[in-house]
């Protein structure tokens, strides 16, 4: 009987989280949805906006084409969507951490939250390095490197992969603070193992950045040495994390000895007859007569 009842039980919880996780999804779904719809009448516009970077360095008289017939119209439609997802991300990673928020430890809440918090801040700090420094300066070289006699005039669904590619490219390359830190409070590694990898780390950044960035030195160059330079912001923020924690761990455990070492209270109640009894020693039972 006792094992039945454990049963439904556990179907219960395990239906209430599916419900749960239904009602989040829904709701993020939602919050994309609404952006979408106040986002979809100015495509055109955001569009425009993405192309700015390349349109100023277009040759007078050129302008950007469209290969596909529908291009036209699904390419802003595609970055609506898109840009909605974006700005939907703090409230998109809020409903993850609400969902999975009650099963974790005190500690735990107290270091994903600033995780979560931090690494959506870097994501867009690195988007808005690639967008407002990075895009003048490569496509500016690409324009001028151009042979003579040949247009440049890119295709407005080719740029917009591009552009796309760069964003998480340097959106991702942002987070390293955050898997610096992720590195040690799991104990892979340590800021003193961290400090001494400087020069593999050094190179390692620019062998990323000739993966993800296109092939010229310019951008190279400018997605590696910020992601070195963040690097060491994880190592620096890693180490006073690691003192934080032990600090933490080592008031915690103070707590506890304390709690353990407190004297047992002892408590008195009232007999009938009028006296008093000592409710850890003193039985119930009236004691036997002589």
């Amino acid at each position: 009987m006792a094992s039945s009842n454990e049963t439904v039980n556990q179907e219960q919880g395990f239906l209430s989280h599916l419900i749960e996780l239904r009602d989040r999804l829904l709701k993020m779904v939602l919050a994309v949805t609404v952006l979408f719809v106040v986002l979809f009448p100015f495509r055109d516009r955001i569009y425009s906006a993405l192309a700015e970077p390349l349109s100023r360095f277009l040759p007078e008289g050129t302008e950007m084409i469209a290969y596909e017939v529908a291009s036209p119209f699904l390419i802003p439609l595609k970055l609506a969507l898109m840009l909605s997802v974006f700005l939907a991300i703090p409230f998109l990673l809020y409903q993850v951490w609400a969902f999975v928020a009650p099963g974790l430890y005190t500690h735990e809440k107290r270091l994903v939250g600033p995780l979560l918090a931090s690494s959506t801040l870097l994501f867009y700090a690195g988007v808005a390095f690639a967008y407002f420094v990075v895009f003048p300066l490569v496509f500016k070289f690409f324009i001028n490197v151009a042979p003579d006699g040949v247009q440049v005039s890119p295709d407005i669904a080719r740029y917009l992969d591009f552009v796309i590619t760069l964003f998480f490219a340097f959106g991702i390359a942002f987070e390293v603070p955050v898997a610096t830190v992720l590195l040690v409070v799991t104990g892979v590694t340590t800021p003193e193992k961290l400090s001494k990898m400087r020069p593999y780390v050094f190179v390692g950044a620019f062998i990323i950045g000739m993966f993800l960035t296109p092939p010229d030195v310019i951008s190279q160059i400018l997605l590696a040495v910020p992601m070195y330079l963040l690097f060491e912001v994880g190592v620096l923020l890693s180490s006073r994390f690691k003192i934080w924690v032990k600090e933490a761990s080592d008031a915690r455990d103070q707590m506890q000895e304390e709690e353990s070492n407190a004297p047992t209270t002892v408590q008195s109640e009232r007999t009938p007859t009028g006296g008093y009894r000592n409710s850890l020693t003193d039985s119930d039972d009236p004691e036997p007569g002589p």
